[in-house]
């Protein structure tokens, strides 16, 4: 019986320390994406590539870009009024195809 219960103890610690590295991995990856995202630069509104605005009247007639940002991969951030009047964060790359952030 002895053995039942330590080996019982065995199989919990094992899995709770498992069950601790995968949050800690979880946690890691969630930081990693914060911190990418955070790595925007605003920039001018002329500074925009014209296939991003281009883009922008395609898919959203109406729409003004109320401030731009660019990170080192060449990724835009968009703070976009659309024309119902809602305020969306809009990402595209340079060539100006829509990415998801």
């Amino acid at each position: 019986m002895k053995k039942v219960v330590l080996m019982a103890a065995f199989s919990l610690g094992t899995m709770t320390a498992f069950a601790q590295e995968e949050e800690t991995a979880v946690e890691s990856v969630a930081t990693e994406v914060m911190e990418e995202q955070e790595a925007f630069a605003e920039i001018a509104l002329e500074a925009l590539p014209e296939a991003i605005t281009t883009a922008l009247e395609a898919a959203h007639p109406g729409a003004t870009i109320s401030k731009a940002y660019v990170n080192e991969a060449a990724q835009y951030k968009l703070e976009v009024a659309k024309e119902d009047g809602e305020a969306v964060e809009l990402y595209a790359d340079a060539e100006g195809n829509w990415i998801e952030m």
